[in-house]
């Protein structure tokens, strides 16, 4: 299979912003980048292309990347943008392409509506919650998700922490373990060794608990249940809480000035824990290399590192440390009512904040089909096409009565990667037919014509006919498929 050609980058806006940023016009910018003026003129305003060699000398020249000129933060903003402007109360929608071009030229403009949206849909929820209390103070107040908060810090970092998977890089050299089965072993002596950390196994009668330290005694209590790979994470985890503390306090305090709680610079910290475990236990270099080499094989990897499925998807959705990056992947997880309790993104594929998701990506098939791999060619509103795999996944413990959850993960990429991942091999992939039409989530999604549709297009007038029965449950003014019966 041939490898689709990349995208034509287009980054009038930003290059103009930072030309102003810098106190140049076109004629000193140009002279700089060895370019005429004309040809500088033409690429602000959308004319021409940016070529490799002109990103490179605006690299020098401005001390910028080329993932700068990424599309991907613009595609974002203008999904939160639009699923803002398709609120009820804003009266209609906005055409698809005026809301890219704000996104795109006045970014700073965008942001401020989305804000404004935000503070408009927590009022919302306070003036509920008084309602439900008859209280007029303000002890019933429902404040900012600190998880959702956590999830942003993740997504505006592309699911990739630096310093973190150096550092779990380097720490896995010095654990040197030759078999993925002896991390936990190595692990458990370097808690005790550096640390004076002991670890014993919980009472499985009493806990719950995965993992509880107790500073007063340096204990670590640790479910007698865990797999070998799920308790080399936990003690990966408390490794990278005691032993590079002063690295998350910087990087949480980084991320401070986002965050409206302390539970929200509390969930960040144990999230950059997290992350240096899952780095540890599969270092980038290595991982990487296992990863091209087995074709993203999920369960090949998972035995090679000794670790579960979800843990090598999240690991995935991570690689992209400039020069060596991997398939940029977006990861989440969603139970069977469709609520995601993790989201990460890589990619310029956007999550809706608000009215769910679409009943028809396969993350929810996967219900169907417990513990096989589903995969999916989707293609969203704009045309854009991914392809996608998911599994279930069982979290609990064990007993009869040991409470358990279960829940789907999926995997999902640009299709122009797809060629590079075993689960492609023999999907029609570039077949138009392959395709699943899928949305942001019903509330939002501009598609006329599905079938599978929970409540009318926003902003749409609905076309009420008792004469008439078509297949689409909300049919609106212009739409010929007429409606459905109520």
């Amino acid at each position: 299979m041939t490898r689709p050609a990349g995208r034509k980058v287009f980054a009038h806006a930003k290059l103009r912003r930072l030309r102003r940023e810098h106190g140049m016009n076109q004629v000193e910018l140009a002279r700089e980048l060895g370019i005429s003026s004309s040809y500088l003129n033409q690429i602000e305003h959308s004319q021409r292309p940016l070529t490799a060699a002109v990103l490179l000398r605006i690299s020098d020249v401005f001390g910028v990347g080329p993932e700068f000129f990424s599309e991907a933060a613009e595609e974002r903003l203008g999904t939160d943008l639009r699923t803002a402007l398709a609120d009820e109360v804003c009266g209609g929608t906005v055409p698809a392409e005026e809301i890219a071009e704000v996104s795109r030229d006045h970014p700073e403009l965008a942001r401020a509506l989305v804000a404004l949206h935000r503070s408009y849909r927590a009022a919302v929820a306070r003036v509920a919650d008084l309602d439900e209390s008859g209280s007029g103070s303000d002890a019933g107040l429902r404040p900012a998700e600190p998880h959702d908060e956590v999830r942003d810090f993740f997504y505006a970092h592309h699911n990739h922490i630096a310093p973190l998977d150096e550092a779990a890089e380097r720490a896995a050299q010095e654990l040197a373990t030759p078999t993925a089965g002896r991390t936990a072993a190595a692990l458990t002596a370097r808690l005790a060794e550096r640390h004076g950390v002991r670890v014993a196994d919980a009472d499985p009668r009493w806990s719950t608990d995965l993992r509880h330290f107790d500073p007063a005694t340096a204990t670590l209590h640790l479910s007698p249940w865990l797999t070998d790979g799920r308790r080399s994470f936990q003690l990966a985890t408390q490794l990278a809480l005691l032993e590079h503390r002063p690295l998350l306090d910087s990087l949480v305090a980084a991320a401070e000035p986002d965050l409206t709680s302390p539970q929200a610079a509390a969930l960040v910290r144990i999230g950059l824990a997290t992350y240096f475990a899952g780095a540890l236990l599969m270092p980038y270099g290595a991982f990487h290399a296992a990863a091209e080499e087995l074709r993203y094989d999920i369960d090949l990897l998972g035995a090679r590192f000794g670790v579960g499925f979800e843990t090598v998807c999240h690991r995935l959705s991570t690689l992209q440390r400039p020069g060596r990056r991997g398939v940029p992947f977006s990861f989440l997880r969603a139970d069977r009512a469709g609520n995601i309790s993790k989201r990460q993104s890589a990619t310029d594929f956007h999550f809706s904040r608000l009215g769910g998701t679409c009943p028809l990506w396969t993350v929810y098939e996967a219900f169907s089909s417990p513990g096989r791999i589903l995969t999916q060619v989707a293609e969203m509103p704009d045309g854009k096409r991914y392809f996608w795999i998911a599994r279930t996944v069982t979290h609990g413990g064990y007993g009869h009565r040991a409470p358990r959850s279960e829940f789907a993960v999926a995997l999902g990429c640009e299709l122009r990667h797809a060629h590079r991942l075993v689960y492609a091999e023999g999907v029609a992939v570039d077949a138009p037919a392959a395709a699943t039409p899928i949305g942001l989530g019903c509330r939002i999604c501009e598609r006329r014509d599905c079938a599978q549709r929970a409540r009318p297009p926003a902003g749409e007038r609905l076309l009420v006919d008792p004469d008439r029965r078509g297949r689409v449950p909300y049919a609106v003014l212009g739409d010929a498929t007429g409606p459905a019966a109520g």
